[in-house]
């Protein structure tokens, strides 16, 4: 095949792919973490980002007076890698812990434990990938090794940090699940497919999570 044309069907195939990238997950990306998927509907977090989430219509946040933030899961757990070492991971969700915990406590005092009047933050980073490796379970972004051969080729595109968590907010004292939500998000770019992956590239990420779960909390209660 000439270059040309080996370059513009390379071009051709990674436009398509980020004309169908979907901004929310899937059904095929999600974790398992989460026990029941079915009730999660497409919505706006209150930054106005896209996610999937679900809330009991009945919840009645006025009967909670603390909150317990559970430590940050990787689900399922991962393998390091070279790009994506295990201090990374560990950073991240350390990272996840303290932004979970500086947003809340504006609202709500730290709970040492569930029980009742505690609501309970149950947090997964249940994706981690750096554009072409993914510690997912699932092809997060399979088409990524299209878009980086063409990065590789032409030198004209970083490499991406992406993210995806899911949370569940509980009842402290029933164990009843109240909220729900599954989101993704795109950090620092990487200079190079050689750079590695430091939990620093999506700090400004998970930040927005913690302060779109408080502001959520906010709208709740009114």
């Amino acid at each position: 095949m000439k270059l040309g044309l080996m370059i513009g069907t390379l071009c051709i195939a990674s436009i398509g792919v980020v004309g169908c990238a979907s901004k929310v997950q899937q059904p095929d990306e999600y974790s398992g973490f989460l026990k029941d998927y079915s009730r999660l509907k497409e919505g706006k977090s209150p930054s106005g980002v896209e996610v999937m989430r679900w809330v009991d219509p009945k919840l009645n946040l006025n009967k909670y007076t603390s909150v317990y933030i559970e430590p940050t899961q990787l689900y399922p757990a991962p393998k390091p890698t070279e790009k994506i070492p295990q201090s990374t991971l560990n950073g991240i969700t350390n990272y996840y812990d303290q932004a979970l915990k500086r947003e809340m406590v504006k609202s709500l005092p730290l709970a040492s434990a569930p029980g009742p009047g505690v609501i309970v933050v149950r947090a997964a980073i249940t994706a981690v990938s750096s554009e072409t490796e993914s510690l997912a379970p699932y092809e997060y972004i399979p088409v990524a090794l299209v878009a980086a051969a063409v990065s590789t080729a032409s030198g004209i595109r970083d490499q991406e940090t992406q993210l995806a968590t899911e949370a569940v907010f509980i009842d402290g004292q029933s164990q009843d699940v109240v909220a729900q939500v599954v989101r993704k998000g795109t950090g620092k770019p990487l200079a190079n497919d050689s750079q590695v992956m430091k939990a620093d590239d999506v700090k400004k990420v998970i930040d927005s999570w913690a302060s779109d779960m408080h502001q959520s909390y906010l709208k709740l209660k009114k």
